[in-house]
């Protein structure tokens, strides 16, 4: 919601995709929204990634400059339990995205990885250089699965992959289940 308020207040259009799964509370995440909602330049579409028919006909309906790909089955510990979940959304509708941007010419595909893709690396400070082949979790592997699927698609149709290694995002309308979220809203109280 942080972004789409910025690129919004930049005066571009947004067309946002999100399924408001269960995942946590989904009218948190529709509060989120509460200040562009209304927005003239502000689009959402109730819709899974794995939807790739809808997918095409949003794409195809669109002129769509640039892909920002935020959407993922997030947490590590839930994807001990859910691997095969993890892999369909994280993997299956990153290339849904990534079919739909080379399908309708669309050359700019920026994607939110993880710090989880670097395992158990012992290294620290983390570099984007290091080795981060061996992933301790169905989540970060699904993470890394993200970054060589864009690799490829980079390599093969010529889109400009940005990928974020995002560590532990945190501040106003993070994921509640999220430590510091916890730890703050305990102090609070």
């Amino acid at each position: 919601s942080h972004l789409c308020e910025k690129l919004i207040d930049l005066n571009h259009k947004i067309i946002c995709i999100d399924n408001f799964n269960n995942y946590y509370n989904p009218k948190i995440k529709e509060n989120n929204l509460k200040n562009i909602i209304d927005n003239k330049n502000f689009t959402l579409c109730r819709l899974d990634i794995l939807n790739k028919e809808k997918i095409n006909e949003i794409f195809s309906a669109q002129k769509i400059n640039i892909t920002i790909h935020l959407a993922a089955r997030a947490g590590v510990r839930p994807s001990l339990s859910s691997a095969l979940l993890y892999e369909a959304v994280n993997v299956q509708g990153t290339i849904n995205l990534l079919e739909a941007c080379k399908d309708y010419g669309i050359k700019k595909f920026i994607f939110a990885s993880s710090s989880s893709v670097y395992g158990d690396n012992k290294k620290v400070p983390f570099s984007e250089d290091d080795n981060v082949d061996n992933p301790v979790s169905p989540y970060g592997a699904t993470k890394k699965s993200g970054e060589l699927i864009c690799y490829t698609y980079h390599h093969l149709y010529d889109i400009s992959i940005l990928c974020f290694r995002l560590f532990t995002v945190y501040g106003p309308r993070q994921r509640p289940e999220m430590a510091i979220h916890k730890f703050t809203r305990h102090i609070l109280e």
